[in-house]
């Protein structure tokens, strides 16, 4: 990570460079999960629009839970207690998101700008870039997860 750049600022940049809102968070991760921002932006990829565009929990949420659970996560199925920390560290970033952006779910968020469920992705234009909070979205998930990171070391 470029260490002039925040890594809030860099989930917003990778956002409007084209990356989908769960890509963006992912990516300005690179450098904790150990991934190539190729294999990132592909596991990442699916959860754009909240979930493939249907609008459920919201991309940039689970791009942090992505980077929560290669960085913090479990691997024992029978370590509940691992398991157990793991969920609350989630829930925790789910709390702190919903606190600041008002929701985790994705039509909730983009309520009243007139956004479809399902289909196609829109074209990246000015006025898409200009009626959606994802870029400060992907920037308010990147800096909770760097918080909660921190904060668990």
């Amino acid at each position: 990570m470029n260490e002039t750049v925040s890594r809030a600022e860099l989930a917003r940049e990778l956002f409007l460079s084209g990356y989908n809102c769960s890509q963006a968070v992912a990516c300005a991760f690179c450098d904790v999960t150990g991934l190539d921002i190729d294999t990132a932006a592909r596991l990442a990829s699916s959860f754009g629009g909240g979930l493939g565009r249907l609008r459920e929990v919201c991309g940039t949420v689970s791009g942090a839970a992505l980077v929560l659970g290669i960085a913090r996560g479990y691997s024992d199925p029978k370590d509940f207690e691992a398991k157990k920390r793991h969920y609350a560290l989630v829930q925790e970033f789910a709390r702190r998101f919903s606190e600041q952006n008002g929701s985790i779910v994705c039509r909730e968020l983009l309520s009243g700008i007139g956004v479809t469920t399902g289909g196609a992705p829109e074209a990246r234009t000015s006025a898409y870039y200009a009626k959606r909070p994802c870029p400060a979205l992907a920037a308010s998930a990147a800096g909770i997860l760097e918080e909660l990171l921190r904060e668990t070391e």
